[in-house]
């Protein structure tokens, strides 16, 4: 039988005996044609940063990325994703290709350099690029994580600092490593954010830093303790555990402090207690204990003397 393909290039892609197979156990044509085109970029572009050149719905190729993280032709999400990681090397020719091509990716450039207050340089514009083509966060998903590292930068530097792109770009990587990857997971995410952000004032307080608000290194152990279950109140414990050794503030030796005392299990004041004095919480027991017996003899001897 003659070979009745069209030759449409020199370009090939190849498939294995494995992946055909579990592509036509599944039997869903959408995961086979992504499948085919993850094979053209070789493997080196995010699934969702695909939509565009199928023309799908994200909401479909989210369904035929899960098809085949499930078969297993597609590594699950990892957490390693780095900013550092081999990525496409957007050129300016890209840059202009996909402003002509996607209005979406056009409205997002122009609401990003408005909220940013300035232009966006070309490097600028890959980065940009590349959190939406290659990573695959939605334009929308994109704007909120610019938002937030606005606002972010304001507070800790104050109003009228702006992030670079740089900055935003590592938190973005940081966002597709924990699936922040649509509107509703991201506003979830801003919402206990920003539940965290409120707290951190009381753990300011307890170790004697007053109202000003933390370093980003702060920051991060405060959070840190915050994950792990610990109220304000034991922190200051650890806060004073540390001062008694270091006659300081020494930021990794309360965390250590901390982190031994989660790894026991031990998050209240009490339960701290409990564990470094048992014989103290013995000493509250006994005395209820006497006056049980107390009682007990008392009720007795009424009744004897009773007659009962």
């Amino acid at each position: 039988m003659p070979n009745i393909l069209a030759s449409v290039g020199d370009g090939s892609v190849t498939l294995t005996a494995e992946a055909v197979k579990r592509l036509l156990e599944r039997g869903e044509g959408d995961a086979a044609l992504l499948y085919l085109a993850l094979l053209r970029h070789h493997g080196n572009v995010q699934p969702r940063s695909l939509a565009s050149e199928l023309r799908w719905e994200r909401i479909r190729i989210e369904n035929a990325e899960n098809t085949l993280r499930e078969i297993g032709l597609i590594l699950p999400q990892t957490a390693d994703l780095e900013p550092a990681d081999e990525k496409p090397s957007y050129q300016q020719t890209d840059i202009i290709e996909k402003l002509e091509q996607d209005a979406e990716f056009r409205s997002l450039r122009t609401e990003v350099e408005r909220r940013l207050g300035k232009k966006l340089t070309t490097p600028d514009e890959a980065v940009l690029l590349g959190l939406y083509d290659y990573l695959g966060l939605p334009a929308d998903v994109i704007y909120l994580l610019v938002c937030h590292c606005a606002e972010r930068v304001a507070q800790r530097q104050g109003e009228g600092r702006r992030p670079t792109l740089r900055q935003i770009e590592r938190e973005g990587y940081y966002w597709a490593r924990q699936g922040i990857d649509n509107q509703a997971a991201a506003s979830e995410y801003l919402r206990k954010y920003h539940e965290r952000q409120g707290l951190l004032p009381q753990y300011m307080r307890v170790l004697q830093l007053g109202s000003r608000p933390p370093a980003a290194g702060e920051e991060k152990y405060l959070l840190a303790w915050l994950e792990m279950g610990f109220p304000p109140e034991t922190v200051a414990v650890a806060y004073d555990k540390t001062i008694l050794k270091c006659h300081e503030l020494k930021w990794p030796y309360c965390n250590g402090i901390l982190k031994r005392w989660h790894a026991a299990g031990l998050h209240t004041v009490d339960e701290i207690e409990r564990h470094d004095h048992p014989g103290k919480q013995a000493e509250k027991e006994a005395p209820q204990k006497d006056e049980k017996d107390v009682a007990w003899m008392r009720k007795y001897i009424r009744q004897r003397d009773k007659g009962v």
